[in-house]
Formats: structure tokens, sequence, C-alpha cells
């Protein structure tokens, strides 16, 4: 009889621990469904809007400026030795310039905003449902997505596409900085070749793939935020979980994408 006890509660933990991912994924489909549909559900928190744009978008171009300078730097500095061993170093602009704005610009800046503010988000959304003032907006007969979740998801959308563009042009900067002043290229061959290989098609692609890891990172740090644990301590995992899960899929988004568009 204990072995069969045993055994009955083995296959309760397994079948729960197989359950709960589905069941998980199932909620937050039903959080993105329900944030989608109070978007077009006026009126819009614009104030609150501007402010998140100004949290998400403004307080990170000076990381992501950064970031991308040193990025173009290094890529740059790397590519002109590799590309001399071939008699290519003319092909140095459109090799960076298609770098940053295929993959560099999008994933890095995605990634950079996911730490500095993806976890932000989280923690004020968790620390606002262990104090009780998500369930005080809804007593009040406000919805708590229309106030907190779709501002960010917006501000998200708009801040990362263009926290993108600029973490290309700083980054094709820095190439210029290290190709032609450190390294002697002429400055008219590392932006005229880059005329001939850069279209729009390229930096639409970068813009989608943008588009796509801002709604992923809005998506993710405000679920977990929504559905933190109480006490500091499930703030704290929230927090980490989030921006563990939304660095996980941007790469798994970034490859699925690269994929699909080229």
């Amino acid at each position: 009889m204990n072995g069969e006890g045993v055994f009955i509660r083995l296959l309760l933990f397994l079948g729960r621990a197989a359950v709960a991912p589905v069941i998980g994924l199932g909620r937050a489909g039903l959080f993105l469904a329900n944030t989608v549909v109070w978007t077009f559900i006026p009126p819009l928190k614009v104030g609150r809007l501007i402010k998140q744009i100004y949290f998400i978008g403004s307080k990170s171009i000076t990381i992501v400026s950064l970031t991308g300078a040193f990025t173009g730097m290094v890529l740059a500095l790397e590519t002109f030795y590799a590309m001399r061993k071939f008699g290519a170093e003319a092909l140095l602009g459109p090799t960076v310039a298609l770098s940053m704005i295929r993959e560099l610009g999008p994933v890095i800046s995605a990634l950079m905003i996911t730490a500095r503010a993806g976890s932000a988000l989280t923690a004020e959304i968790g620390i606002m449902r262990i104090t009780e003032q998500i369930d005080a907006l809804e007593l009040m007969a406000l919805n708590p997505y229309r106030y907190l979740i779709v501002p960010n998801m917006l501000a998200a959308l708009i801040s990362f596409p263009l926290l993108g563009a600029l973490f290309d042009v700083v980054g094709i900067y820095g190439g210029y900085l290290v190709g032609v002043k450190l390294l002697g290229l002429s400055a008219g061959t590392y932006f005229g070749e880059m005329k001939s290989y850069v279209d729009l098609q390229e930096i639409l692609h970068g813009t989608y793939k943008s588009l796509t890891f801002g709604l992923l990172v809005a998506w993710v740090c405000c679920y977990c935020g929504y559905n933190t644990g109480y006490g500091a301590e499930g703030v704290s995992r929230a927090t980490t979980r989030a921006v563990v899960l939304s660095s996980v899929l941007i790469l798994i988004g970034d490859y699925v994408l690269t994929s699909i568009l080229f």
C-alpha cells in the first residue's frame, strides 16, 4: 500500500510539473489578450503613456548610446583585421552597418532596456500588487489593465524601435571612429560603400525586430509583476524571472525573425 501511495504521489508530481507550464502559458496569453482589448477601448491614459515613454525611452538613451558606441568600435576593429587578410577593407562600412541594423542593434538595445527598464517595471507593478494598490484601483472602478499595463505596452512599442535606431547610428559612427580615424580607412570609402549595400528593406527588418522585442519585454515584465508573489521575496523572484525570461525570448525571437525575414 505504501508503495502504491508513493507511486501515486509521483504521478501527481509529474502531472503537475507537466501541466503547470501549459497553465502559465495560457494565463500569459489571456493577459496579453486583455491588454490588446483594453488598448482599443478609450480613454487612453495619455499622461501615463508619456511618463512611461520617458521612463523606458529617454532614461535609457545613455546606456544604449554607450553600448552602441563600443559595440560598433569593437565590431569595426575585429572586422577590419579579418577583412585585411582578404583585401576587402573597403567593405568595412557595409559590414558594420548591416551587422548593426540587422542583428546587433535590435538585440543588444533590447537586452539593455530589459536590464534597465524591464526589471524596474516588474518591481514597480509587483510592489503595487503586494501593497494592494492594484486591488484599490479595482475598488475605485479603475481598470488595472488600462491604467498600468496598456501604457507600458504602448511605451515599449514606441521606445524600442527608436532606441534601436539610436543604437545603430551611434554604433556606425563608433565604427567610423575606429576604421577611419584609427586604422586609416578613407571616410568616403566607409560611407560610400555603405550606400551601395544598405537599403530600406534592411532598416525595416531591424524595425520589425525591435517592435517584436518591445512587445515581448513589456508583456513578460508586466505579467510577472502583475502576478507576483507576496512579500519582498516574491517581488525579487518575479523581477529575476522577468529579466531572464525576457532575455531568452529576445534571443529565441531573434532567431525566428531572422529565419523568416532573411
